[in-house]
Parts: C-alpha cells; structure tokens; sequence
C-alpha cells in the first residue's frame, strides 16, 4: 500500500522539496537519499576515556593522601567509588555510537538501526512502504510494508520528526513518480 498523507512538498511545483535532515545524491545512474540520525553525545570515546582516567587520578590521589595519614579505608572506598563510576561510563560509552540509517536507493528502502551491539536491519520496496507518524508528541515515526515494521526517530527532536515524516513521504513520493533528481543535480 502506497504511503498515505500529503506530500504537497513535490507537488509544490518545484523540483526538489528542501531536504534538511537527509542527504540526497546521484552516483552515475543511481539516485539515492540518506538520513543518517544519530544520537547527540557531548562527549567523544575518547575524551570520554581521558574524563575517566583523570578522575581516577584524582580520586586514587587523595585516597593515597589519606592512606600516608593513616585512614586505610578511605582508599577501598575510593576504588570502589571509581569501580561504579567506570562501569556507569562504560554503558554511555557503549550506547555513543547508537544510530539510525534510512536509506532510500533507485529499488529499495533500507532501514538499520544500532543499538550497543544490536543492529536490526529491515528492507522495503518503496512502492509498498507506508509512512505512520506517532500520535503523541514523544512517539516515533513507523514504517511499514510487505508485513515487515520498524519505528524511526529516535536521534530527532521529537519537533523534528514532523519534517523527517515530510522528507521521507517527499522522497518516496517522487520515487513513485519515476523522477528521482532533475537533470540540475
């Protein structure tokens, strides 16, 4: 079943609807829009990483200072202390790369989304793939077809995903209209 609602972006009159989420391209013959969403980490793995040992230093440092002055127990607690403070880290670490690929390609759809080390990946014939925004205003997008689903989303602002849903009828929109990029491209 063709995707439902307005795609008044393309029959707006102009070629090509304003694509600010994704990235549409053509290599030779092949026509392709990608939205790559990803989730927004104020820190690098790396940096991440030199966070960590510099607080272990820190820590591990005092405890050491107390240890001289006698307090034995001050250090046990502080490498406990930074024991819960790594393995906290180490789950934000491993969620850092989490993402969501949409890949719309010239004879399928393709879906993936990460998740840790979890990647679930789901492919559509564009002719068939319906576009179901959420009802509330923290629901994710779900698209459908040929009895396959997955929800999209997740990596936007929950008042961005209304111009995902548009972008992504656009795109199927002229998908089955047969008129992938003009010739200006």
């Amino acid at each position: 079943m063709p995707a439902t609602g307005s795609m008044a972006a393309w029959h707006s009159g102009s070629a090509r609807a304003p694509i600010r989420l994704g990235r549409e391209s053509r290599v030779g013959a092949e026509w392709a829009i990608d939205w790559m969403l990803q989730r927004n980490n104020s820190l690098a793995p790396g940096q991440l990483l030199a966070f960590y040992a510099s607080l272990c230093v820190l820590s591990l440092g005092i405890a050491a200072g107390f240890w001289v002055q006698g307090a034995r127990m001050v250090m046990s607690f502080a490498g406990i202390e930074m024991l819960a403070v790594g393995c906290a880290l180490w789950v934000v670490a491993r969620h850092a790369a989490d993402s969501e690929r949409i890949e719309l390609r010239d004879d399928r759809l393709t879906v993936e989304h990460a998740s840790g080390s979890h990647v679930e990946r789901v492919e559509f014939q564009p002719a068939w793939v319906r576009v179901e925004p959420g009802h509330g205003d923290r629901s994710l997008i779900e698209l459908s077809g040929q009895g396959r689903r997955i929800a999209v989303g997740r990596f936007v602002q929950p008042e961005q995903r209304s111009q995902l849903v548009s972008e992504l009828r656009w795109a199927l929109g002229r998908w089955r209209q047969g008129g992938m990029l003009t010739a200006s491209m």
